[in-house]
């Protein structure tokens, strides 16, 4: 092995519900020049998928294997509200378990300084905390959603205090929890701190710690909901979405096809529209020429907000580039940069009723979402399902489906010893799971096996990226022919081998039916084979049936619609 010095960091970077095409280099109109230069040194990945939503991409990203082994079968926000259900399932815990070993502890008995600034999502008590995980400094916010400038409007004392409304509680620095309103510094922005938090821990190593080879996970909130801005970076988007999200979907789409990124025929899904029961901004779901003026204005005002939360989220991470740089540390830190799930085109974690009043009742009493207000610290908006599906598209739907739309997300890696320049682009499918096992073969270190700190694990379910990093033309990750990927969450199935990939959905948001598509004819997934390729079809959902077997899988779907319909 190595001289310490000379192994290699790790920078893994997350945003928060950014879509396909939300950043230059997949053909953005957003300012973001440090993912551009990452991506002109390192390699650009196409078809890379995580998990549906937030908190179960976090957890095949921390442990190399699948999000209802690793103890979020199901997001912690609906498991909260129907405990009954979920309880004493394994791999329904609602935190990253113990049956994994986690990314972080697993680097850090291999001797890396491991390192944590933003949103963890994968556990809310101290216990299962960054600091409990493997993590030697960490600042984290432990929810899913929260204040970007975390200054709450004071809500009424017998409201329940949700995460996504409130954010007492749930900051902490190390192992100890912060007071929000005490212990954050008064210009606090989720991403200006975040990274100002991980560039203090890099510039405040001791030195024995800058001896050490050290991991970063720098997990922003942004472009999550609530949009929230400096006015003046959203200034400067200005009038760029005034014709509408059917404008942009076509010039993000172009840009795609001009940079190779797709297919030039591809046949672009048509727009996904969201379920009414998630919706409480209700003129986000018509078509811009149904919107009045002052509609159009707002909507389009809307994503000038997201866009400049995206461009916020580039210039904060182009202070730790640009430290790395100075201190000589760039050329050999693996950067991974990612989106954790497709473009959010509903409130997905707003889903439960508070108290019987739903959060539009609640927004509307505390929050002010008049045209002027919006992106302030007491504003509360979101942008709905067209100004997603632009940003997902040619792929069907959003955030919370298994479709591509919800789980093909952008990825890009730089890391100089291994990238094939000139032809930087990846069109092999890859998985979050395939993270871990990457860095631990680029750093040398062997994978995690039981007994791990005296406690029993599950292997690692991804693949390493490491040979096809070094060889994009010829060696890919994962078999075609063998391997088989599959997906569950909020009812939603999928699974795929090789270009063939199988659907199936609940309505209202699926057919109910099993469906069967060809990505490589069909990326828009709109033409079901199922009735042309039923033997194809048969074969990959004995497949899924094998999954959820050894994965342990709970499809708890319609238990929890009936809970709600009772509770109704």
């Amino acid at each position: 092995m190595a001289s310490p010095h000379k192994r290699p960091n790790f920078l893994i970077v997350v945003a928060d519900d950014l879509g396909f095409s939300d950043t230059g280099p997949y053909g953005s109109e957003i300012a973001t020049p440090v993912l551009d230069r990452l991506a002109a040194d390192g390699t650009l990945f196409t078809d890379f998928h995580t998990a549906p939503a937030c908190s179960p991409t976090r957890a095949m990203l921390m442990s190399g294997t699948d999000n209802h082994i690793a103890g979020i079968g199901a997001m912690w926000e609906q498991m909260r509200g129907f405990p009954e259900i979920y309880q004493d399932k394994p791999g329904y815990e609602g935190y990253l378990n113990y049956r994994v070993a986690a990314l972080p502890e697993v680097l850090q008995d291999a001797g890396y300084l491991t390192l944590m600034s933003g949103k963890w999502h994968l556990g809310m008590k101290k216990e299962v905390a960054p600091c409990a995980r493997g993590f030697d400094k960490s600042f984290v916010y432990l929810a899913g959603a929260g204040n970007h400038y975390a200054k709450e409007p004071q809500l009424d004392k017998g409201i329940p205090r949700l995460p996504m409304l409130c954010g007492d509680g749930l900051y902490m620095a190390g192992d100890q929890f912060l007071d929000r309103q005490v212990d954050l510094p008064p210009d606090f922005y989720s991403s200006k701190s975040f990274v100002d938090e991980m560039l203090g821990f890099l510039k405040g190593r001791s030195v024995e710690e800058s001896q050490q080879p050290f991991f970063g996970y720098l997990a922003f909130t942004a472009p999550h909901w609530p949009l929230q801005a400096p006015k003046e970076t959203i200034s400067k988007y200005s009038g760029f979405y005034d014709d509408g999200p059917d404008a942009l979907r076509l010039r993000r789409l172009k840009a795609l096809v001009q940079r190779g990124l797709v297919p030039s025929d591809a046949e672009a899904a048509p727009v996904q529209r969201s379920l009414k029961a998630w919706d409480d901004m209700p003129f986000l779901d018509k078509n811009w020429a149904d919107m009045t003026p002052d509609e159009q204005a707002k909507s389009s005002r809307l994503m000038e907000i997201y866009a400049a939360m995206v461009d916020e989220m580039d210039q904060h991470l182009g202070r730790v580039v640009s430290y790395l740089e100075s201190s000589g540390e760039l050329d050999n830190t693996f950067i991974l940069f990612m989106s954790d799930n497709g473009a959010e085109g509903a409130l997905l974690e707003a889903l439960p009723i508070l108290n019987g009043r739903s959060l539009a009742e609640v927004i509307e009493q505390h929050y002010d979402n008049s045209m002027a207000n919006l992106g302030e610290a007491n504003s509360f908006g979101w942008y709905g399902p067209q100004w997603a599906s632009a940003a997902t598209a040619p792929s069907r739907a959003f955030k919370g489906y298994t479709t591509e739309g919800g789980i093909r997300c952008p990825c890009i890696v730089r890391y100089p010893p291994l990238v094939t320049l000139p032809s930087n682009v990846s069109h092999a499918f890859t998985t979050v799971m395939d993270i871990m096992p990457t860095l631990l073969d680029i750093a040398q270190v062997t994978p995690p096996v039981s007994p791990f700190r005296a406690r029993t694990i599950v292997p690692m379910r991804g693949k390493s990226w490491a040979a096809h990093l070094a060889n994009l033309d010829t060696e890919t990750p994962h078999n075609a022919d063998q391997d088989c990927t599959n997906w569950e969450l909020f009812g939603c199935r999928a699974v795929r081998q090789g270009p063939w990939k199988a659907v199936f959905m609940y309505p209202p948001k699926g057919s109910g039916e099993w469906e069967l598509y060809n990505l490589d004819n069909d990326p828009g997934e709109i033409h079901d084979m199922a009735m042309v390729e039923a033997n194809r079809l048969k074969q990959l959902m004995l497949q899924y049936e094998a999954y959820v077997q050894d994965a342990g899988v709970f499809d708890g779907y319609l238990a929890v619609q009936q809970a709600r319909a009772k509770k109704k």
